[in-house]
């Protein structure tokens, strides 16, 4: 890995994760941001091996910057670093394209060991958020076949929302009102008998979106 993106705004934990980084890959170039914004413009300069984005950022979402990544730069194994576990987060990180989602409490010899494995193109999760998905697979029992009543614009707006788009942004995406995306959105619910986005997202993986 010879370059990587650390967003973070604290300084103690964008110091220690970039500690890693060097224990993983001796001699890896680090742009460190404490900031979305500053994180934005990194990728606007740069392409990097690597981003560890936090979520909770000062001045907006890591999930933007994951999105821009995605869009801009998709050969960047993006990682969200975060205390953040619930399962939509979770769920729209992993559609929206990250190769992997560490929770900060883990250790750093843990750490270390999971970001070489991804750069050996593993996928990584913390342990427990793992467990969070086997949970919610065991949860949800998706059949095989309840993506087969969808129509094709309502599976494009399901691959959207499980992206973390929001109704006005799929709106204009799929040139729409913002009116009929919420149509789509109630239809998809009925249809496959869920209640959130983080199970839409659940879905829209299984089903290929």
């Amino acid at each position: 890995m010879e370059s990587a993106l650390i967003v973070e705004d604290l300084a103690e934990p964008r110091e220690w994760l970039a500690g890693v980084v060097r224990t993983a890959f001796p001699g890896c170039r680090i742009h460190a941001a404490a900031t979305l914004a500053d994180g934005l413009r990194a990728v606007e300069m740069e392409r990097f091996g690597l981003a560890l984005i936090d979520l909770g950022l000062p001045d907006g979402s890591g999930f933007d910057l994951l999105r821009e990544l995605q869009r801009s730069s998709p050969a960047t194994r993006c990682v969200i670093t975060t205390v953040m576990g619930d399962d939509a987060k979770i769920v729209t990180a992993l559609a929206g394209g990250a190769s992997g989602y560490l929770l900060k409490e883990q250790s750093a010899e843990q750490t270390v060991r999971q970001l070489v494995q991804l750069a050996e193109g593993m996928p990584i999760l913390s342990p427990s958020i793992a467990r969070r998905m086997i949970d919610h697979f065991r949860l949800t029992g998706p059949s095989e076949t309840d993506g087969g009543t969808l129509t094709e614009r309502e599976k494009e707006t399901l691959a959207l929302i499980a992206r973390g788009y929001r109704n006005r942004e799929v709106a204009g995406q799929l040139g729409v009102a913002e009116s009929t995306v919420a149509s789509h959105v109630k239809s998809i619910y009925r249809k496959l008998g869920i209640a959130t986005r983080a199970e839409a997202s659940w879905h829209a993986t299984r089903l290929g979106l």
